[in-house]
């Protein structure tokens, strides 16, 4: 076991969501990645009654290190929407959990311009203001690079200036350590990593499926993706059983 490597005893999810809205018309492009505010409430107090703490990145290493042992739970959002302030915090704040959203650094209060060539509908992301008021509520900022790119379409340079500046930039506004990425799209390559790992982050999330193992390399993190059509009892498979492990491969 390395430094790099978790150490928990049990699996761990992470689980990740986009945005907490209602969802657009049906046929309207990656509608599944919507989550409304009522299912997502029912997930968090699903886990609160089950015993289960919702933790930020920061707050869920030492578990998945293996320096403590708990019925823990990873809770991440992707891309920095203003819907999780405004429908997420709430919930988050009542139950005592936290959460770490991946934010996009040049795009801060504008809009998912990387989604529009799939014609996803552009919705409002946090401005800086917003993102203190979400470090402010309890939660953390993560990093998710300067525009959203695919780190696999970059040259080196421009992977390794979106990896470093995003952090540079974004701790410009939020007075707290910005210690976790995230790789848009889940595409990167081993170059990527060593970039990831040499800008100083404790931890980088995949879009690989599945709960943390032991063995698990942090800056390779698989997460469980929950969705709109995503029922309060498959949730439950999600968090607690083998579900999401079998379709890692």
């Amino acid at each position: 076991m390395t430094r790099f490597e978790t150490a928990n005893a049990s699996p761990i999810p992470i689980l990740v969501y986009h945005q907490i809205a209602a969802a657009p018309p049906k046929g309207a492009p990656f509608r599944s990645l919507y989550v409304s505010p009522s299912a997502f409430a029912r997930q968090m107090r699903w886990l609160k009654r089950l015993g289960y703490q919702g933790l930020s990145m920061s707050a869920l290493l030492p578990y998945v290190r293996g320096e403590q042992v708990g019925k823990v739970v990873g809770i991440t959002f992707d891309d920095g929407y203003e819907n999780n302030l405004i429908h997420a915090l709430p919930v988050l704040q009542s139950l005592g959990f936290s959460s770490t959203c991946y934010c996009v650094s040049q795009r801060l209060g504008q809009t998912n311009a990387w989604d529009a060539a799939l014609g996803i509908a552009p919705a409002r992301l946090m401005d800086a203001a917003q993102l203190r008021q979400w470090v402010a509520g309890g939660q953390e900022v993560g990093v998710h690079t300067r525009h959203h790119v695919n780190l696999t379409q970059a040259t080196p340079a421009l992977a390794k200036e979106e990896i470093e500046l995003s952090k540079t930039e974004l701790s410009m506004h939020v007075n707290q350590g910005l210690e976790h990425f995230c790789y848009p799209y889940g595409c990167y390559h081993s170059a990527h990593i060593d970039m990831v790992r040499q800008a100083g982050f404790a931890s980088a999330t995949t879009t690989q499926r599945g709960r943390v193992h032991s063995g698990a390399d942090l800056m390779q993190l698989p997460r469980v993706p929950v969705l709109r059509a995503t029922t309060l009892a498959v949730f439950w498979l999600k968090v607690a059983t083998r579900y999401e492990d079998r379709r890692s491969a």
